[in-house]
């Protein structure tokens, strides 16, 4: 048994993770998850639309690429396990042009190098078998892909951690992070009462507030979280059952973000999206709760501008999406034709906690920062929710690495375990 004491500082579906991981390798530690809200999963993972990426996109070998497709797998059997509704309803990556054959033949080589189950290239007559009323040149069918409910595998692996002693400190905002050879300590301000816990390791997955997180723990300000919010809207009843699964466009490489897509739900909706803007609030859900604080960061962030100047193109095709729901409707009704005129209804935006380096440039794969008893995780965009276990079991493996080290040379390690 581990005598152990951890904290963690985020209850979204990473940290939750992270909590349900370290009570499974260090049996009767201490563990308490740390929580700004007055609920789980109150962020980017209740705030996202569902879909378990199956790591089409990825560098082959990089983080990303090894923990999406590793978390797949932990992420289905933890749904099964937990009754939780998982749908392997697949996707389709549509090209339209000539050039986007040439990109989705690229996305295959990669998603055949990243191990990608049973993915493969057909052409309209094959796309028609499957999606009837989805039109396109060439596309890239990934019949695992799945969707599932974030919110719902956040609830059950909460419920697993309490039953299991660990405790949840909700209405908890992180004031203040110190470290100390044999120790960290936290401030804390919860409901208006500061207090201090103490802690033998503390593992931060606060998403948007991970950059100030790292440095108040003693680490570098880059990379920098740059809000983007993503708008989906949801078709209206007639159109909910247009598509039996997924349709995406083909990425644009001159283009930061992913574009335009319909994705089922587990629910029945249908939704289209999202459009990806700044966005003036880390938490800036309902589009009125505008931060100043926020957003003098990011007018005051070199890096954001030197990211603005190379996405002008960009920004200006976005803020009309952003505008007007007909134009944000037209480019799905592009592969998917019977949406042309559509009614939709916008829902909750979600936050992408985008981080990105002090020459202004996102930052791709997952990023990991380790400041002596401190594991702060810097950078998990999508897919962030689909890896969430793995990236658990590689923090907790990295954490576990250090205990040796640290045990090889404290006295009376013998006693620890």
């Amino acid at each position: 048994m581990s005598n152990y004491s951890f904290g963690v500082v985020g209850a979204g579906i990473i940290g939750a993770a992270v909590a349900r991981e370290l009570m499974h390798v260090h049996p009767g530690a201490q563990i308490t998850i740390i929580e700004k809200s007055n609920e789980v999963a109150a962020h980017q993972t209740g705030h996202n639309s569902g879909v378990v990426h199956a790591g089409l996109y990825y560098q082959p070998g990089s983080l990303k690429a090894r923990l999406c497709r590793r978390g797949v797998d932990l992420l289905r059997d933890y749904a099964i396990s937990r009754d939780v509704p998982y749908e392997e309803c697949g996707k389709l990556v549509v090209a339209l042009t000539e050039e986007e054959e040439n990109r989705v033949r690229d996305i295959y080589k990669r998603a055949k190098a990243n191990g990608v189950p049973d993915v493969a290239l057909i052409g309209p007559d094959e796309m028609r078998e499957i999606e009837p009323n989805a039109v396109g040149r060439l596309a890239l069918h990934s019949p695992h892909t799945a969707i599932i409910d974030y919110a719902a595998v956040t609830r059950a692996l909460i419920e697993e951690v309490t039953a299991g002693g660990a405790n949840l400190l909700l209405n908890t905002e992180v004031k203040g992070i110190s470290n100390f050879e044999d120790r960290c300590t936290v401030t804390v301000d919860r409901d208006g009462q500061s207090a201090t816990h103490q802690f033998d390791y503390l593992i931060v997955c606060a998403g948007l507030q991970s950059d100030r997180m790292a440095q108040l723990a003693g680490g570098s300000p880059y990379p920098k979280i740059v809000p983007f919010f993503g708008q989906y809207s949801k078709l209206a009843p007639e159109h909910r059952n247009i598509l039996n699964g997924l349709v995406y466009p083909v990425p644009d490489p001159d283009y930061p973000f992913l574009g335009v897509h319909l994705t089922k739900r587990v629910d029945g909706e249908m939704l289209v999206g999202p459009n990806a803007f700044l966005s003036f609030g880390r938490e800036n859900y309902n589009g009125w709760r505008i931060s100043i604080k926020d957003t003098l960061d990011v007018a005051f962030s070199r890096a954001f501008w030197k990211f603005a100047s190379g996405n002008i193109k960009a920004a200006i095709h976005e803020v009309g999406a952003v505008i007007s729901r007909k134009k944000f409707l037209a480019g799905a009704a592009a592969y998917a034709p019977d949406l042309d005129g559509a009614v939709s209804t916008p829902i909750t935006r979600g936050i992408r906690a985008q981080a990105m380096d002090e020459n202004g440039h996102l930052v791709d794969d997952f990023v990991i920062e380790h400041l002596d008893r401190v594991t702060v995780l810097r950078n998990a965009p999508s897919p962030g929710a689909t890896s969430s276990l793995a990236i658990a079991e590689h923090l907790v493996e990295n954490l576990g690495q250090n205990l040796k080290e640290v045990n090889k040379h404290a006295p009376g390690s013998d006693n620890r375990r």
